[in-house]
């Protein structure tokens, strides 16, 4: 029996996000800590190149703090992906 998507949790999506990056070569590290509050949940990194994702689940929304934190980083010159399923992070990949 298929899941119905609007129900995967959070957690469920970066870890099959996760797992996946790792197969293709990324180095995924997670970011959670207190004073690191608001920012992306993953700092994916693989030859040089890195990118910040946000995952939430389907439909999920962003809080204001992390609108700000993703606006500061992308001021910064980072590239940041907000994703709720695997076809928007394959894409982010690139």
């Amino acid at each position: 029996m298929r899941r119905n998507v609007r129900s995967m949790k959070e957690s469920s999506i970066e870890r099959k996000c996760c797992n996946y990056a790792q197969r293709q070569g990324w180095m995924t590290i997670k970011i959670s800590s207190p004073g690191r509050r608001g920012f992306p949940d993953r700092l994916m990194l693989r030859q040089g190149c890195y990118i910040w994702v946000e995952f939430k689940a389907p439909g999920g929304r962003l809080s204001a703090l992390q609108r700000t934190r993703i606006a500061e980083l992308r001021r910064a010159g980072a590239e940041v992906h907000v994703v709720d399923n695997m076809d928007k992070f394959v894409e982010a990949l690139g």
